[in-house]
């Protein structure tokens, strides 16, 4: 409610809605707190929501009230409160809901996943708007074991579906994989804010991934039927959240078709972003915006058919001539790493290099926290074009998720793309993706909505190991767009 309030009100000026959060915020002001109720609550969302107010009314209580809900936390055990001397006491309570110990004590992604996404995109705003740098270096440390150790080839996260949970480091089965759709929204929503805390590409490259993979496969390309869990193998049989084994029309906890219905409208505010005089082009996307820089209004806009095709033509419109920066990021799969860690890599390396030009001038590539950085005197009209080369990658796992040993995935840009059994012969769980296999993309405009699909000339069956047959890959994210059926992601070499 709190959220939406804020957005009614920055949409429309009209104070409607909001008075109404704030006598309801106000309430809670005047029961939980220091000398008041002390307590947490059960899932971890106020805690945005009243970051939300606090930056749409500048009322200090709402940002407080945010702090004290994560702070009791890791304070309890079996409902009585703990004044520990040590604040960084670690008691024997609740990692399910990130209660086992003080939030600035944690280091390990644990417990349920949404949960903790939206604890830790909590965290980040009351970090950033009130300037806790103790949040920032707990939520940092969070991020380096979610990234490095726990999180899915997608971009999703939470890999038990007992508890909706995060599992062990290194533990990411792929057929009993959850990784819930709301654990993707709120993955989103944390890159974002760590992206505006430390303006590097790194949190806008999980962003993307988890973006095009993990969470848009949550949503039929209709727009009427969701997945709860999004599973990296399935045999077309086993039934996942209550029951169904494709996406359904709606779910008993109603979660996650309104998480997608209200994030996929917000993609255009993660697109370009502001810091002093510089202007950060994250997204790639046909789109236009205005910012103000330098005390001026500068226009930008985009023209591309990312991310199918690697061309990005970038216009940059002042009001009239402005020096400033322009941060273009360069993508982590097109700088040979696919994830901001050791987590996955390529097989094999490219040598397609990214190129970017000026007004037709090639200009060399000057990286900056992943963004090619161009700082010049701009005036109206002045063009931008940025070259992401998009051959067919294999990547690997890191050697200790046993799931994927032997294994190699297929991802294409920012897409990870998935075998169903409708393009193959009704069978995806017997196919075998030797290293030697040559990679054809074609685009299928008649297709899943429109998609490029890749093929794989070499690969052959694990039934037959003689028979050599052809592969058909598709996104991931359409999968299940034509009925049940057998699909993986990850393939044996050999």
């Amino acid at each position: 409610m709190y959220e939406a309030a804020a957005a009614h009100f920055q949409a429309t000026g009209s104070r409607a809605f909001l008075d109404i959060a704030i006598r309801n915020a106000d309430l809670l002001v005047h029961t939980f707190g220091p000398g008041r109720r002390r307590a947490f609550p059960g899932h971890q969302e106020i805690e945005i929501g009243l970051s939300k107010l606090y930056r749409a009314t500048g009322n200090a209580a709402y940002l407080d009230l945010a702090k004290f809900f994560l702070d009791e936390r890791g304070r309890y055990f079996q409902g009585s409160p703990h004044a520990p001397e040590d604040p960084f006491a670690v008691y024997d309570s609740d990692e399910y809901m990130q209660n086992h110990k003080p939030v600035l004590a944690q280091d390990e992604a644990v417990g349920h996943a949404v949960r903790a996404m939206y604890m830790y995109a909590g965290m980040a705003d009351v970090a950033a708007l009130g300037g806790y740098p103790d949040y920032i270096r707990a939520i940092d440390r969070l991020w380096e074991n979610v990234v490095g150790r726990k999180m899915y080839i997608t971009g999703g996260v939470g890999a038990r579906a007992g508890s909706e949970a995060f599992g062990d480091a290194y533990e990411l089965p792929n057929r009993t994989a959850y990784t819930e759709t709301c654990a993707a929204v709120g993955q989103a929503l944390w890159q974002q804010r760590l992206f505006l805390l430390h303006g590097r590409a790194d949190y806008v490259d999980v962003l993307e991934r988890v973006m095009y993979n993990g969470l848009l496969s949550g949503v039929s390309l209709d727009g009427t039927a969701f997945f709860y869990q999004n599973p990296l193998e399935s045999d077309g049989r086993t039934a996942l959240y209550q029951g169904q084994v494709g996406r359904a029309p709606w779910f008993e906890v109603s979660c996650c078709p309104p998480n997608i219905a209200r994030f996929l409208p917000s993609v255009p505010g993660y697109i370009y972003a502001r810091r002093d005089d510089a202007l950060f082009v994250n997204l790639f996307m046909t789109s236009a915006a205005k910012a103000e820089l330098a005390g001026r209004t500068v226009g930008v806009s985009q023209e591309t058919g990312y991310p199918w095709e690697g061309t990005v033509l970038i216009v940059v419109d002042p009001e009239e001539p402005t020096e400033f920066a322009l941060h273009v990021r360069i993508p982590g799969w097109a700088r040979e790493q696919p994830a901001p860690s050791d987590l996955y890599r390529f097989l094999d390396a490219s040598t397609e290099k990214p190129s970017l030009r000026v007004n037709g001038r090639e200009t060399p590539i000057e990286l900056r926290d992943g963004c090619a950085v161009v700082r010049r005197r701009w005036i109206k009209g002045d063009r931008i074009e940025l070259r992401l080369p998009m051959p067919v990658r294999r990547v690997l796992s890191h050697p200790l998720v046993t799931e994927n040993a032997g294994k190699a995935a297929v991802q294409r840009g920012p897409l990870v793309y998935c075998a169903e059994g409708i393009d193959n012969v009704g069978r995806a769980l017997d196919l075998v993706l030797s290293d030697g296999a040559a990679f054809t993309a074609e685009a299928r405009p008649d297709l899943l909505g429109g998609v490029m699909m890749v093929r794989a000339r070499t690969a052959a069956s694990s039934g037959n190991a003689a028979a050599a047959r052809e592969v058909v890959l598709v996104p991931y994210y359409a999968w299940a767009n034509r009925g049940a059926g057998e699909m993986r992601v990850w393939f044996p070499r050999s």
